[in-house]
Order: structure tokens, then sequence, then C-alpha cells
């Protein structure tokens, strides 16, 4: 195969029953200086590099990564222009029913999801999915230090992947409450609520450098799950450390 992109293949050159990588991101407000687009971007990124590390490790297993579900359940930054959210019963209905279709060829199939909304419609679908006997998992984009939108990870993050498309000179500092005790509010008021420029963090500490960074730490994230295999309770892939989970 000259491609590993699933998309850009024909059906005969597909290799049987490849592992399939799908990223899931959303297409939502970032503040005012990040596209709608940057929970995909970095989703697309992240299963990307993963799926070329996955490789090296192993040149012998059939890996391809999906087109990416650009749209999630955002409902929460509905108070935004250019926020399209689907909601949590579709995206529900349409990850089982992606995987029920991919299942038909490929082998496992792992969610590599860029946005902490989609977390429990993710979990949920997953689990039937794996009630139903499918070989579906789901990852994080994580790493211990990020800031809850749009703050300081992510737009360290564009800044490496797509520079040209961030306006730091439009960088704001946002609600800086630690997400535990903001989440209350954000529940009942959404973004908009707690934050009018809707950032969540602080981006104006963001650089390219800590972008790749933080993207490295990602994919060697995503790589290890994979490679150990094993599932948590809500069908999460497991780091080496039993201990570890992308849903608290």
């Amino acid at each position: 195969m000259t491609s590993r992109d699933l998309a850009d293949l024909p059906w005969p050159a597909l290799p049987p029953s490849p592992m399939v990588l799908v990223p899931l991101g959303s297409t939502e407000q970032h503040g005012p200086h990040l596209p709608l687009h940057t929970d995909t971007t970095i989703a697309m990124a992240v299963a990307e590099g993963a799926a070329a590390g996955l490789r090296v490790a192993r040149p012998d297993r059939a890996l391809l990564v999906a087109p990416a579900v650009a749209y999630g359940a955002s409902g929460e930054h509905q108070g935004f222009s250019g926020t399209a959210s689907i909601g949590h019963e579709a995206l529900r209905s349409l990850l089982v029913e992606l995987v029920r279709s991919l299942s038909l060829w490929a082998g496992r199939v792992v969610f590599v999801n860029g946005h902490g909304g989609n977390l429990p419609t993710v979990a949920a679908a997953i689990s039937q999915l794996r009630y139903e006997r499918h070989d579906a998992a789901w990852v994080p984009c994580a790493v211990e230090e990020m800031d809850a939108h749009a703050g300081h990870a992510e737009t360290s993050l564009m800044l490496h992947l797509a520079p040209r498309l961030v306006r730091m000179g439009q960088a704001e500092a946002g609600n800086c409450t630690p997400l535990t005790d903001l989440m209350p509010r954000l529940v009942a008021e959404g973004v908009a609520g707690v934050s009018p420029c809707g950032v969540l963090g602080d981006p104006t500490t963001a650089t390219a450098g800590e972008g790749r960074r933080i993207l490295t730490r990602m994919i060697g994230d995503v790589v290890a799950r994979v490679e150990h295999g094993q599932v948590d309770r809500h069908g999460c892939l497991l780091s080496s450390d039993p201990a570890a989970s992308g849903l608290k």
C-alpha cells in the first residue's frame, strides 16, 4: 500500500482485518483566537502520529486511519456562533452504527477522542458495542497538564499544527478556575455563562515548542494504550498503569 489513510484507498487495496483508528472531534468555538475545528485537528494529528508509531513497533500489523468525525456533543458551547453540535443521542447513534459497519471488514476499531464533551457518549456507545461483541475501544487525547478549553495547551498544539490559523493577537485569558470547581456552573450556564470570551484557561503563554512537546506525549500515550490492549469499564484503552483512564 502506498497510503495508510482509509479514504485514500480503493476497496481491493484494503488489508484483511485492519485495526482502524477513527479521530473524533467537534466543530465548536475555541475562543476568539482558535479555529472551530481545533478538537478535530488535534484528534487527527494524534491518530496519525499514533498510527505511524504503531507501524514502526509492529510493521506486520495492518492499521488504517479513517476520516475524522468532525461533529460532536458540544451543547455547552452553544452560546457562541459557529458551534455545530449534533448532541449526545445523535452522536451515540453515529458511533454505534459506524462501528457496526466497520466491523464487517475491520479488526479492532479505536476512537481517538479530542473533545471532552464527547466523553460520556463515547463511553456509552463503546459499552453497547462491546456488549454486542464488537472489538471497539477509545482513547483520549490528553496529558496531565491540559487546561480545560482553548487555553495554554490547545493553543500551543494549534501553534504547532496550524500556526496560520491561530490569531494570537486576539488571545486572552478566560476563566482559570479549576474545572472541578467550575463544573456546577458550567453545567448550569454553559461556557458562555462562565467565560464571555469562551476560554477556560490562559492561552497567552502558549508556544509552538510546547505544542510539539504536548503532541509527542499524547501520541506516546495512545501508542502505549493500544499496545497494552486492555480496556477499563468505560471501554477506554488503559496504559500499562492500571490506574490510568481517560474518564474520571
